[in-house]
């Protein structure tokens, strides 16, 4: 379900993807792109300037990503980044050579680790990533909600619904909702069935 993103990405978006790849590729079975960049890749047209990835948390540790990134020209955007990630999970880095900002988070939850698992390899211009699953990309958004993510949703039920587990999708969006008290999954529900009519 890879296949080739149906837009084209600026340069500097491509040049990011082509130095971050050899990096994913170094923690192939820990690392995912999630984001705008994965959405594109599952086939949906649509326009991103930053890039959005996951590593396991379990599996890389902040200093070792540090060096892998900076070996790739990719460097922190903030003064404090290393205490934000340490508090946050995420990250805050820049691809030196484009300016291209870059969220690295620490994955953690059940879900995260089954969407790491699922990925599968697609091609954005010369760069091969490990990719987010379309219905894992929907759980992705549904936690995040906004105007740009409910959009995403759409575009990916109306391409992938069909084929989605959506019990799935709705059990980690029900447990997700729960833990941030947020009723997600009846807003979830709501945009499935205008889409898929179930």
């Amino acid at each position: 379900m890879g296949g080739k993103a149906r837009v084209e990405l600026s340069n500097s978006v491509h040049l990011t993807l082509e130095d971050l790849a050899p990096v994913l590729d170094r923690h192939r079975g820990r690392s995912i792109v999630i984001g705008g960049i994965a959405v594109i890749a599952r086939g949906v047209p649509r326009v991103t300037r930053d890039v959005d990835v996951a590593f396991s948390g379990a599996e890389v540790t902040l200093s070792g990503l540090l060096t892998d990134l900076d070996a790739a020209g990719i460097v922190p955007r903030i003064d404090d980044a290393i205490e934000f990630a340490a508090e946050s999970q995420v990250l805050l880095s820049r691809h030196a050579k484009t300016g291209v900002d870059i969220d690295v988070s620490f994955a953690w939850l059940p879900f995260e680790m089954e969407a790491i698992a699922a990925a599968s390899p697609a091609m954005l211009g010369a760069a091969q990533l490990p990719v987010a699953q379309p219905e894992d990309l929907v759980i992705y958004k549904t936690v995040a909600w906004r105007p740009q993510d409910q959009q995403d949703i759409e575009r990916l039920l109306a391409l992938h619904g069909a084929r989605m587990n959506l019990a799935r999708v709705r059990r980690h969006v029900q447990e997700l909702g729960e833990a941030m008290e947020e009723d997600r999954i009846r807003a979830l529900d709501a945009l499935i069935l205008r889409v898929l009519g179930r």
